[in-house]
């Protein structure tokens, strides 16, 4: 199957936000990508000072879900939406990625596990003080193979990879704005070593440029094989990859690695 992640630029507004998908969606569609994959809130971000403060929602609502899907319709493709500010009934909000299937229909929903909240010389972010974590692991069933969902942060925490790939996930998915200062020094690295260490395609579309308010995106998008080598990766400019996706190299190689049918329980003994 052909893929393609979209590496959009951070836009302030759900409208601004889904016509810069919307556009560089058409562009893999007629470049015979049936599988897109976007990145973490894609429909708009926006920050004020350490805080992330993205427009949001109801998901029933929410323009970008909406068009979305009908894209989905129209082409008959499938899509990840990296993710999109969603409010809840109790007033909180979630950042939460979905995939949709060419009928239109939502298959999946993931709220973000792990939160942003770092201090570095010179930057901060602080994303639990106006987004609100999920609890809830998803893996699901599509024409590319089983997806096991991610979202950006999540990437530093080896263990869901391994649980979503020990329960049948070929494909890790890691939706991402990335920041500049830690994409540069990091986002390669991570996202190869997910791969290797699960045996899994791993495709993690990534925003570009500054955000509105302050903070830059990192761009970089990539599609890992379950080699760990990178395929395809989205350098720093506003734009599409696209790739070939052969699962079944994922059965292949971990029938010679069968690591993922490996681990073993132990205790650390403290001297």
């Amino acid at each position: 199957m052909k893929i393609a992640c979209l590496q959009t630029k951070p836009k302030a507004t759900i409208k601004n936000a889904l016509d810069e998908a919307l556009d560089l969606g058409s562009l893999a569609v007629k470049e015979g990508a049936s599988f897109l994959f976007l990145p973490e809130y894609c429909g708009g971000i926006c920050s004020n000072g350490k805080l992330y403060t993205p427009p949001s929602d109801f998901e029933n609502n929410h323009l970008f879900i909406q068009e979305f899907r009908n894209f989905c319709k129209r082409f008959t493709i499938w899509s990840l939406i990296g993710s999109v500010a969603v409010k809840l009934e109790n007033d909180k909000i979630v950042n939460r990625s979905l995939i949709i299937n060419p009928e239109g229909k939502i298959i999946s929903k993931y709220d973000k596990i792990h939160m942003f909240d770092i201090s570095l010389d010179g930057e901060e972010h602080y994303e639990s003080s106006t987004i609100n974590s999920g609890n809830e692991a998803i893996m699901v069933k599509t024409d590319l193979g089983n997806i096991g969902h991610s979202i950006c942060y999540d990437i530093r925490f080896p263990a869901l990879y391994r649980k979503l790939s020990q329960a049948g996930a070929e494909v890790l998915v890691v939706p991402a704005a990335f920041t500049k200062t830690t994409g540069s020094a990091h986002w390669h690295i991570l996202n190869r070593s997910r791969a290797i260490e699960n045996v899994s395609y791993l495709i993690a579309p990534c925003a570009v440029g500054e955000i509105p308010g302050g903070g830059e995106s990192y761009g970089h998008s990539l599609i890992v094989n379950p080699w760990g080598e990178v395929i395809r990766d989205g350098g720093d400019s506003r734009g599409i990859i696209t790739a070939s996706i052969d699962i079944s190299l994922v059965k292949k190689f971990r029938k010679q690695l069968p690591c993922l049918n490996h681990d073993k329980d132990f205790e650390i003994k403290k001297l």
